[in-house]
């Protein structure tokens, strides 16, 4: 096994790990939950990109040092960009990981993540798209996006739509956390293997000569198991959550969670409805208009649409959430964001609108996705 070596760049961001046919990328920002930088983002879709033309490349390992796979995108660096005026670099920034996730979605070679902690927004882009996502019992999975005054991006409204029912809205909205049995029962995760087998796992793992998913699938079932639902877990009520996520509008949705509060005094009902009252109106609207939509299209066309929606929250031309999300959150930390607008029916349709249109900006263009050759049958292969 060669030693783990620091990626060229910004020193050790990214580990890389050779073994004979065996490629393995360890996120290496522990401090920061493996957030992700420019500067990862950019050496992983270099690293990709480069992988899959090497005919001794079979497979492709991802994995996070500590606590975390990853937990999201740096958007604390976008919004200082966002305050100095700079709100293009941040779309260079969102351009490149969407990019990567398109990569990610339609790679020719199998990628194993290995989500042995916290997984979140960006950590999700960098993971889900690929052919293989291994849940631990450490396992931690969310989209907090609307309570940041974001939206769930990174091709998020690809797969957040193809979960069982409406639980794909129910999570997108509410932010709420899965752990890795949840994960396993949706589909975001493809095996469930016990962390303390992990490192046999991937020893298995680097002895393959084979790019074939049946065979690697096949070891990795070897150290899998089938882990049980807690029994206050979100995933039992999924008849409530198809109920009241299906609803066509966040009052609807609102309503009929307050109508099932009547009749059960059931302690998650209200806590979703706190949820979604705390998150940012834009946010949630926006939100579930986009994951919708994602329900009837590829994952090219959802982070085509997704870019368009982030550098609309980025200028801030209907809302300013964004920057307050992150105030509120991630700097002042007093989690007392004040939303503008500050209720739903403040926002009509044509500011909804506004974030699925065109940027009205000379140098601004549509996300340009790479020309891919395993299109169909990879992206369309994996959820």
């Amino acid at each position: 096994m060669a030693p783990l070596s620091s990626t060229q760049g910004d020193t050790d961001q990214v580990l890389t790990d050779k073994n004979l046919f065996v490629r393995t990328l360890v996120l290496n920002r522990p401090r920061q939950l493996n957030a992700l930088s420019s500067q990862m983002i950019s050496k992983l879709l270099e690293l990709f990109l480069a992988y899959e033309e090497d005919s001794n490349v079979k497979l492709v390992i991802m994995k996070g040092n500590g606590r975390a796979f990853c937990s999201g995108g740096d958007v604390a660096a976008v919004v200082h960009d966002i305050n100095r005026g700079n709100w293009k670099i941040g779309a260079k920034f969102f351009w490149e990981e969407y990019i990567l996730n398109y990569v990610m979605a339609t790679y020719s070679k199998p990628q194993v993540s290995i989500l042995n902690g916290i997984v979140m927004g960006g950590g999700a882009g960098a993971s889900v798209h690929g052919r293989f996502r291994i849940a631990t019992e450490n396992s931690v999975f969310a989209m907090p996006e609307t309570a940041l005054g974001l939206f769930p991006d990174v091709g998020a409204s690809y797969f957040l739509s193809r979960f069982p029912g409406f639980f794909g809205e129910y999570v997108g909205l509410t932010g709420a956390r899965l752990d890795g049995a949840e994960m396993l029962a949706c589909g975001l995760a493809t095996h469930f293997v016990p962390s303390a087998r992990l490192s046999s796992l991937e020893a298995a793992l680097h002895k393959l000569d084979s790019s074939d998913p049946a065979i690697i699938s096949a070891v990795i079932d070897e150290y899998s198991l089938q882990p049980y639902l807690k029994d206050k877990s979100t995933y039992h009520r999924l008849d409530i959550i198809n109920r009241c996520f299906s609803r066509r509008t966040i009052e609807e949705i609102l309503s009929a969670l307050e109508r099932e509060a009547v009749k059960s005094a059931d302690d998650w009902i209200s806590s979703t409805i706190q949820s979604l009252q705390k998150a940012s109106p834009t946010s949630l609207k926006i939100s579930l208009r986009s994951i919708r939509e994602g329900r009837v299209q590829g994952v090219g066309q959802c982070l085509i649409r997704e870019y368009r929606m982030v550098c609309h929250v980025m200028r801030g031309e209907v809302s300013k959430d964004f920057v307050e999300g992150c105030r509120a959150i991630l700097f002042d930390k007093d989690k007392n964001p004040k939303w503008e607008p500050s209720r739903l029916d403040q926002l009509n349709d044509s500011m909804i609108d506004q974030y699925f249109s065109r940027v009205d900006d000379e140098e601004w263009e549509d996300l340009k996705l790479p020309a891919r050759s395993s299109y169909t049958a990879s992206a369309l292969a994996k959820l």
